[in-house]
């Protein structure tokens, strides 16, 4: 189990811009992620969401900005403690196991098979365990995906789009496991494009638009009464132009 104290958080981002050619896809974005709760980023398509998301976990970076874990600038030892989960699976071509036993050796240089077999469980593939990954259908894959990443005990937990597209099924124990991870002390900070989900799992609301961050606030002022424009109007499922 994750220790309730977040040895990562905060998440401090400062003046984050970034440009690719002549467009400028993330404007000096600011703003402190707390370590309670799980953080949803909403926008509209194209809105830099992902992007963002990729900046906090370091996939991407920028010399003019600034992302600090617990005031320490991003590096390998403050990596190893966080996992991502993209919207679409990455998975090794080899067994189910051997896909959670690799994540393990790289972070701990152990394998430990009872707890290999315990997430399995936790997404329900106990059963597929000596399957290779690539036969498994999408929703299964995903579930694979998310216990390579909980495995290892992240400190934070980055999540995009991770639903997209799966059966009630998978996103209903993919739903459980954050909620429960996040319990844990896990900090979860998650892109979706589902209110509905968004409304059931969101402490918090990082809701951009245009590369720009229009509102950061709690997620039940967010969905009752959002501050900004581009908020409101997202809520009421309007075109934001």
């Amino acid at each position: 189990m994750v220790s309730k104290k977040n040895i990562l958080m905060p998440i401090k981002v400062k003046k984050l811009n970034f440009e690719k050619g002549q467009r400028k896809l993330l404007s000096d974005i600011s703003c402190e992620i707390k370590a309670r709760g799980i953080t949803i980023i909403l926008g509209p398509n194209g809105a830099g969401k992902t992007l963002f998301l990729k900046f906090l976990h370091g996939l991407i970076s920028d010399s003019t900005s600034e992302v600090t874990f617990a005031n320490k600038t991003l590096n390998t030892s403050i990596r190893k403690q966080q996992s991502m989960v993209f919207q679409s699976p990455i998975l090794l071509r080899r067994s189910v196991f051997k896909n959670i036993s690799f994540a393990l050796q790289q972070r701990t240089k152990i394998i430990n098979k009872e707890k290999i077999l315990k997430v399995l469980k936790r997404v329900d593939l106990l059963n597929l365990v000596n399957e290779n990954a690539i036969l498994l259908s999408g929703g299964e894959k995903q579930r694979l995906s998310l216990a390579r990443a909980i495995v290892t005990l992240p400190k934070v937990l980055f999540l995009d789009e991770a639903t997209s597209n799966l059966d009630p099924y998978s996103i209903q124990i993919i739903e459980k496991i954050i909620k429960e991870v996040n319990q844990q002390g896990t900090k979860v900070i998650a892109v979706t494009h589902d209110l509905l989900q968004a409304k059931r799992l969101a402490n918090d609301i990082i809701f951009i638009n245009k590369g720009k961050m229009c509102e950061f606030t709690g997620a039940k002022i967010f969905f009752s009464k959002p501050k900004s424009k581009e908020g409101k109007l997202f809520m009421a499922g309007k075109l934001i132009v």
